[in-house]
């Protein structure tokens, strides 16, 4: 997800916009603000797209476990990929959380009932394959990413 990338850059074009708006007035200078002794961590306001993110953080778990039990070729891709999905997306604290739990409920939920790689394995694989890319194409298409 690119949602962090896309919103520091709007912000960054729009500074000097606003600051070619603001030369033209003369604004009384601001009072001082003493700055704060602390910096104060970002409010964990969920997203609107946060549903669906944990639905995808569920599927690469689970993923990364059908995979690596029937030796894919990509196996070792699924955690990387959850790397790089909390590392873009975790921006608290107990947004990573939540993300890694939906991870390791995908995970936990196949390492349960499969010891051994079988035909069922790799259809549940195919199918959760399937969804999360109906699920990322979904998702960047109505949030941009």
């Amino acid at each position: 997800m690119r949602l962090p990338v896309i919103l520091c850059l709007a912000v960054a074009l729009a500074g000097p916009a606003l600051a070619q708006q603001q030369r033209g007035t003369r604004a009384a200078p601001a009072p001082a603000k003493e700055a704060p002794k602390e910096a104060t961590p970002p409010a964990d306001v969920p997203a609107p797209y946060d549903r669906d993110l944990l639905r995808m953080s569920e599927i690469i778990g689970a993923l990364a476990f059908l995979r690596g039990l029937c030796a894919a070729p990509d196996a070792a891709e699924w955690p990387a990929r959850m790397k790089a999905l909390i590392e873009s997306e975790g921006v608290t604290p107990a947004r990573r959380d939540r993300l890694a739990g939906a991870y390791n409920r995908g995970y936990r939920g196949y390492a349960l009932t499969y010891r051994v790689c079988t035909p069922a394995a790799h259809e549940a694989a195919a199918r959760y394959v399937a969804e999360g890319d109906r699920l990322s194409h979904a998702l960047a298409g109505r949030f941009g990413g």
